[in-house]
């Protein structure tokens, strides 16, 4: 969910920061508790219930007393009123729209709202947050373009930076196999579902959850090549039959998350996350570690491609596999490594992507950027991992860019899209894939 950069509703939450397994660990806690009155309860939703909830809170300080009414689908109406900390909370019972209407006289005198009205989309299991824009003195409910492109280009990055995990594994397993994989989207939805199933429902501190999420993923990486891709390559198989079996892969995973959740939106953490602005921008505290991490994450394995004897052999495997055997280099074991590191980057994607962008995840969520990921891959060259991780960057800013630029939301993939094509027009091999002589 993107949120406005001036948007001073915080929705309570418990954050924890996520460890790169790969590298060191980082942690970052925040304990607020999100209340529907001055005794500061906490609605937790369930498989029967969900939760609206918000943060009354301008930039002198939380707003106490503020009046709120709760319509339901149904049209039964409900009043809560904001906390000393300016938070409220409401459980609901019923799935829908409701209407969240802010009572402008309760308000402070010195302080106005952009808006007294919003309409959210609540369900069970969730916990769904109720935006209103506050500010003291004159409100001026317009924004500049720039504090605008500002907040799109921060969106863009997060956005982009947690496609270029994903992605990065995916043009690797191209470069040294020279497979398209389809299936890949899926192991990102796999890192989301995990996270609900052993920190939402398993209990688990997001910190442990985390590693565990990792190293399950990379598991999977492993086992796949061992029993599937391995013999299948060794029995002569093409890619094009290889790729038509990603592609139902792809497509029986589906099936095993919806069996396994269903078709519902699933939270890894039931806590809503705290807003933080830092200028005109308006993120997540869970985005600006998510950024982080990814940026780490990301230097680990650039350095390990550039600067370790196992990224160089990678590297000679995918310019020619046969001359890297030649050389004595184990192309099996190197193809094995690569599917164990990018199904584990793809899960950490996923976990991340659950926690910040999606706000949760479903049996498709891989499905519905992946599209995006092969855009990514293919903009920064086919089978370059540098190259994948510009062009994620690329597509993320497009996209997040895209309505702030004029273009109607529904079109913002639409519109990487169309990048993809312009560039691929000028440049066949993208940004940084290498020419190559065809006939």
């Amino acid at each position: 969910m993107n949120l406005h950069p001036y948007v001073r509703v915080r929705t309570g939450s418990v954050l924890t920061g996520l460890l790169m397994a790969v590298l060191a660990p980082v942690l970052l806690t925040v304990g607020i508790a999100p209340a529907a009155s001055a005794a500061e309860t906490m609605c937790m939703p369930s498989e029967t219930s969900g939760c609206i909830a918000g943060t009354l809170r301008t930039e002198e300080g939380p707003v106490e007393g503020a009046t709120l009414t709760v319509t339901s689908p149904s049209g039964e109406e409900t009043e809560v009123e904001t906390s000393a900390s300016g938070r409220w909370n409401l459980s609901i019972e019923e799935e829908g729209a409701y209407t969240v209407a802010l009572d402008e006289e309760s308000l402070p005198d010195d302080v106005v709202a952009s808006s007294s009205e919003v309409t959210v989309q609540a369900g069970f299991a969730r916990t769904v947050p109720a935006l209103f824009e506050l500010r003291t003195g004159a409100y001026d409910a317009s924004r500049s373009k720039v504090d605008e492109l500002i907040q799109g280009a921060a969106s863009g990055l997060r956005l982009g930076l947690l496609l270029a995990l994903a992605s990065v594994g995916l043009s690797l397993i191209y470069g040294t196999t020279g497979l398209s994989n389809f299936a890949h989207a899926e192991q990102v939805t796999l890192g989301g579902i995990l996270g609900y199933l052993l920190v939402n429902r398993g209990g688990l501190p997001l910190i442990v959850g985390g590693v565990l999420i990792v190293l399950i993923c990379g598991f999977t990486g492993w086992l796949q090549d061992r029993i599937l891709w391995q013999p299948l390559r060794r029995r002569g198989l093409g890619l094009t039959q290889l790729m038509i079996v990603t592609i139902g892969l792809s497509l029986a995973l589906q099936y095993v998350y919806q069996y396994a959740v269903g078709a519902r939106t699933v939270r890894v953490e039931v806590a809503n996350p705290t807003v933080h602005q830092i200028g005109p921008i308006t993120l997540s505290n869970m985005s600006y570690i998510a950024m982080a991490i990814s940026v780490v994450v990301l230097a680990a394995v650039g350095f390990a491609l550039l600067r370790t004897r196992i990224g160089r052999a990678t590297r000679a495997v995918s310019d020619n596999p046969a001359l890297a055997a030649a050389s004595g280099i184990d192309v099996d074991k190197v193809i094995r490594l690569v599917w164990i590191v990018a199904m584990a980057l793809a899960g950490l994607s996923g976990l991340l992507y659950a926690l910040t962008v999606g706000n949760g995840v479903k049996w498709d969520t891989g499905l519905q950027i992946l599209l995006l990921l092969f855009a990514a891959v293919t903009l920064g060259g086919l089978g370059t991992a540098f190259g994948a991780l510009i062009g994620s960057l690329v597509i993320g800013l497009v996209v997040e860019l895209s309505p702030v630029l004029g273009m109607p939301g529904d079109f913002k993939y639409a519109t990487a899209l169309v990048i993809l094509i312009l560039l691929l027009l000028v440049r066949p091999q993208g940004l940084l894939g290498k020419a190559q002589r065809i006939g």
